[in-house]
């Protein structure tokens, strides 16, 4: 833990200073320190700050920890330089990714349990009661659309309510990829239109197929796609293991950033691993 508190710190200050970020002279703690606090929460402490904060004044790294309060209210000023970390991290994965193969898929997270979604306060309506297909069973929150490299780490990732379809999130994602890269998605991500739109771009879209589509594949290529689909479910399951069975937040913005800091810890554990 010790090595990784380090080096996140080390990567945040870098971060802000190549930025030209400036804070206020008066500042006790530096927003690097705010930032490896969040980080350090969401990767040891199941997103809990309040105890991340604790354990590493207690240890001596960030001795001028602010309070609670205060504490998030810096924190949430901070939300897009986190956006801006995980663009940092998705470049790095991306070059260290020759053979440009991608995965696609998505990961729901629960805002609450069913039996409290009528006093749900984050999320109100029925766009936010999705379907977990998998588990024949249903949820109440969002939908976390994740492109992830051939060894695992995530390079995008974008968050729609729990009703809308894999398809419908196809449209959001970038696809900031080199030409010739090949992404692999789950047959919920068949659309002929989205495909021949990146075909046109360099970029392969390789969907499982559903038994009438008119675009099917040879079985050797079947065989590939459940081989590479299997790497964006490890890194699933990988965010299941840092989230806890609750998470805290008195906002849907403050909700999906922590969910936000929960997928940067998963490439922060795969790093330091």
């Amino acid at each position: 833990m010790d090595l990784t508190i380090v080096a996140v710190y080390t990567i945040c200050d870098d971060l802000l200073i190549a930025e030209g970020h400036q804070e206020h002279p008066l500042a006790k703690m530096s927003d690097a320190e705010v930032m490896t606090t969040a980080l350090v929460a969401a990767r040891y402490f199941g997103g809990n700050q309040h105890t991340a904060s604790a354990a590493l004044k207690t240890l001596g790294y960030i001795p001028n920890m602010l309070g609670h309060s205060r504490y998030n209210r810096r924190l949430h000023r901070l939300s897009e330089l986190f956006q801006t970390l995980f663009e940092h991290f998705a470049e790095i994965f991306k070059a260290e990714n020759p053979n440009h193969i991608y995965s696609i898929d998505t990961y729901p997270v629960a805002v609450c349990d069913n039996i409290r979604i009528s006093r749900s306060r984050r999320y109100q309506g029925e766009a936010w009661r999705g379907k977990i297909a998998s588990k024949h069973r249903y949820f109440y929150g969002i939908k976390a659309h994740l492109m992830v490299t051939e060894a695992g780490h995530i390079v995008e990732v974008f968050f729609r309510p729990g009703r809308s379809s894999d398809v419908q999130g196809l449209g959001c994602y970038r696809f900031d990829l080199p030409p010739g890269s090949v992404v692999y998605a789950d047959k919920a991500y068949s659309d002929y239109g989205v495909e021949d739109a990146l075909h046109a771009a360099e970029i392969t879209l390789k969907p499982l197929r559903k038994k009438n589509s008119k675009r099917q594949y040879p079985p050797w290529e079947v065989y590939l796609q459940h081989t590479y689909r299997k790497r964006v479910e490890t890194s699933n399951a990988l965010i299941e293991q840092l989230l806890p069975k609750s998470i805290h937040a008195v906002t849907a913005d403050g909700f999906e950033l922590k969910v936000f800091l929960f997928i940067i810890a998963t490439n922060i554990k795969q790093l330091f691993t």
